[in-house]
């Protein structure tokens, strides 16, 4: 069983998580999760561990405290596949160099292109 836990205070070590889950039966794995750039904790994480032992443990965890926070503990849903964020087409406002001026859809532009526009991008040139 996978069991997400979440509020787990940032100061949490992964072996604390796997020592407090491992008096309910065995524990696979304890993962925290952690931000890819700082490598800080993000607050939640998750254990693996059997079904009948893991459902004991969320039943006996959820809203317990751990090193000053309550925990939420509960059976892990599967992740929701989202659409991958695609980097090639340029479609943001702004974001562009030289002399624009621009905004809003315009996309932006390269240059010296006195591109000051709004929505359509260009136009007058006030």
């Amino acid at each position: 069983m996978n069991i997400f836990v979440s509020n787990i205070n940032y100061a949490t070590k992964e072996y604390e998580l796997h020592d407090l889950f491992a008096e309910f039966g065995d524990v696979s794995s304890a993962k925290i999760v952690t931000d890819r750039e700082t490598g800080r904790s993000r607050g939640f994480g998750f254990i693996e561990m059997g079904d009948e032992e893991g459902a004991q443990a969320i039943e006996a965890l959820n809203q317990k405290e751990l090193n000053g926070k309550i925990l939420n503990v509960s059976e892990a849903k599967p992740r929701e596949e989202k659409p991958r964020r695609s980097f090639d087409n340029n479609r943001s406002g702004g974001g562009s160099y030289g002399n624009n001026r621009g905004g809003g859809n315009s996309g932006g532009g390269y240059g010296n292109n006195n591109n000051r526009g709004g929505n359509g991008g260009g136009g007058s040139r006030w």
